[in-house]
C-alpha cells in the first residue's frame, strides 16, 4: 500500500508539474504569506515592490522540486547583486521543511505553512513565477525551463 501511495504521489508530482490553473502574466501577483519565514524576515510583495521576484512553490516530498533546488541555489547567487529576490514557498509543516532546509542549504528566503499557492492556482509543483518591478506576473513555469531567461528579461 505505501509503495502504491508512493507511486501516486510521484505521476501526481511528474505529471502536473508547474501546473497552474490559467496564465495569469500581466495580471497583478496576488500577495504572498507564510506561517513561519527561514533566511529572512518575512516578506510581501508590497515591501518588495521595484525589485524583481521570483516567486517558487515546492515541498520536500516532491522529487523534481528537489532537483530544482541546485540551480535555483545558482539563480539566486548569480542574480540576487542584480536587484532579484527569491522567495521559496511551501504548505509544509516547519517540522518537516527546517531540516530538510539545513540539509541541501537553501540559502535564500523559505516560507513554510503557506497557503499563497491557491492565490497563484498551482496545481503542480515545482511551479515558478516572475514579478516584474511593477508587481505583475511577468513569467510563470517549471523553474527548469524558460525561468533564467525570464529573470534576465525582467531585470532589463
Amino acid at each position: 500500500m505505501r509503495s502504491l501511495l508512493i507511486v501516486l504521489i510521484s505521476l501526481i508530482s511528474l505529471n502536473g508539474c508547474a501546473g497552474s490553473a490559467s496564465s495569469r502574466v500581466g495580471q497583478a501577483a496576488p500577495e504572498i504569506a507564510a506561517g513561519k519565514w527561514l533566511n529572512s524576515k518575512p516578506l510581501t510583495l508590497a515591501g518588495l515592490r521595484g525589485k524583481v521576484v521570483v516567486v517558487e512553490f515546492w515541498a520536500t516530498w516532491c522529487g523534481p522540486c528537489r532537483q530544482s533546488i541546485p540551480h535555483l541555489k545558482e539563480i539566486n547567487a548569480k542574480y540576487a547583486s542584480k536587484g532579484l529576490t527569491l522567495v521559496s514557498l511551501t504548505s509544509e509543516h516547519p517540522d518537516a521543511v527546517e531540516p530538510f532546509v539545513k540539509e541541501v542549504a537553501m540559502d535564500y528566503p523559505i516560507g513554510i505553512d503557506s497557503p499563497t499557492s491557491q492565490s497563484y492556482g498551482v496545481q503542480g509543483i515545482p511551479y515558478a513565477v516572475v514579478v516584474d518591478k511593477a508587481g505583475k506576473i511577468a513569467w510563470e513555469g517549471h523553474p527548469m525551463n524558460g525561468l533564467d531567461q525570464a529573470i534576465e528579461a525582467a531585470l532589463k
